[in-house]
């Protein structure tokens, strides 16, 4: 696997991270923060609106976003989607985490009804996963992290974001909300991801 904290020797253009989430804006400036990439958020483009999340899978979300900024703003982008998948529930919340409780993307609300559907479940198995959609002169490349674990029953930690205080990686005894930002960062679902997609640039640069 390659050391997100070790230094990548590559020369790229800028690269848009298509997301107005500043939570995850947060976390991948801390993971390419020893890089040669230049990250732009869609603020540094002048894209002030919501792009559409339609698709009914992660992988569908995560190119339908880099594609908007490609073809509005045509400029190479990456974007990426992620779902929480309960085993117990047929896969929900998955490609509708954000919004399981609702429009307004409450997390607590999420936590919530998660946990409601959950009460009387014996089997707690989860995973999160994120697909990154890429778009380098016009051709997409897709990435991929997993991370298995268990939801708990009630929430413990208040770092992170989103399901993070319910979900508890296999191996640990502290939750994602639990875990500092430098512990979740080396284990999370985006950051295996993001070490694939590292890596895809690093090797793509020496060519």
């Amino acid at each position: 696997m390659v050391s997100l904290e070790s230094h990548v020797s590559m020369t790229m253009r800028p690269l848009v991270f298509a997301t107005s989430n500043p939570h995850k804006i947060h976390e991948v400036r801390k993971m390419v923060s020893n890089t040669d990439i230049q990250l732009l958020d869609l603020k540094d483009i002048g894209c002030e609106i919501e792009i559409p999340e339609t698709s009914e899978t992660v992988e569908g979300n995560a190119i339908q976003k880099a594609q908007f900024v490609f073809e509005h703003y045509a400029m190479d982008c990456f974007a990426e989607d992620t779902g929480l998948f309960v085993d117990a529930l047929n896969g929900e919340p998955g490609v509708h985490s954000a919004r399981y409780a609702g429009s307004k993307r409450e997390a607590k609300a999420n936590m919530k009804k998660l946990l409601k559907k959950l009460k009387n479940h014996m089997d707690r198995k989860a995973h999160f996963l994120t697909v990154i959609a890429c778009i380098l002169e016009g051709k997409i490349h897709l990435f991929r992290g997993r991370v298995d674990g268990t939801i708990i029953s009630e929430p413990q930690g208040d770092k992170g974001f989103g399901y993070d205080p319910v979900f508890r990686p296999s191996g640990h005894m502290e939750t994602f909300g639990q875990l500092d930002e430098q512990a979740k960062n080396k284990i999370s679902h985006r950051a295996k991801a993001m070490e694939s997609f590292i890596a895809f640039l690093r090797e793509l640069n020496q060519k």
